[in-house]
């Protein structure tokens, strides 16, 4: 499901939260962004003052963990120590992602298998899946013609 403005509103309400203007401009962003970007906290917060909106960085902090808690933002760790968010898309449109270790360049794929087993195990054991992230780590083609010896 797509999240919209009222979609988030009535989520945040019933968990005893309010809407922001912040929390708007940030979702807003998020469903914004070309397929395959992800931003770090900091890259959120060069993007909305690029949109002339000035929103603190503890601000961008407190709503990213928030929204990704309740499973709206997926928090990822692509580079090491650094966390990226993205919209958390539901299938068909859930992926997974494959990193390069010695570049950080990223490869978004799809596998319904993951997605499947993470719901039954979540189900199982009672819980309500919010999110379900393979992430491998790997030497891509150039990285490692790069380690061969001359």
């Amino acid at each position: 499901m797509a999240y919209t403005a009222s979609a988030l509103k009535a989520e945040l309400n019933e968990r005893g939260w309010r809407m922001t203007p912040q929390r708007e401009i940030i979702l807003e962003t998020f469903q914004n962004l070309p397929k395959g970007e992800h931003l770090s906290a900091e890259d959120l917060r060069d993007v909305l003052k690029d949109e002339g909106e000035q929103v603190s960085l503890s601000t961008i902090y407190r709503n990213l963990k928030l929204l990704a808690r309740m499973g709206i933002l997926r928090e990822l760790e692509l580079a090491e120590g650094q966390k990226r968010y993205e919209i958390n898309q539901p299938s068909p449109h859930h992926h997974h992602h494959l990193i390069c270790v010695r570049c950080n360049k990223t490869i978004e794929f799809k596998n319904d298998s993951v997605l499947k087993a993470g719901a039954r195990t979540a189900k199982k054991s009672g819980y309500q899946l919010l999110d379900c992230q393979l992430t491998i780590h790997a030497v891509c083609p150039t990285c490692q013609r790069s380690l061969l010896p001359v």
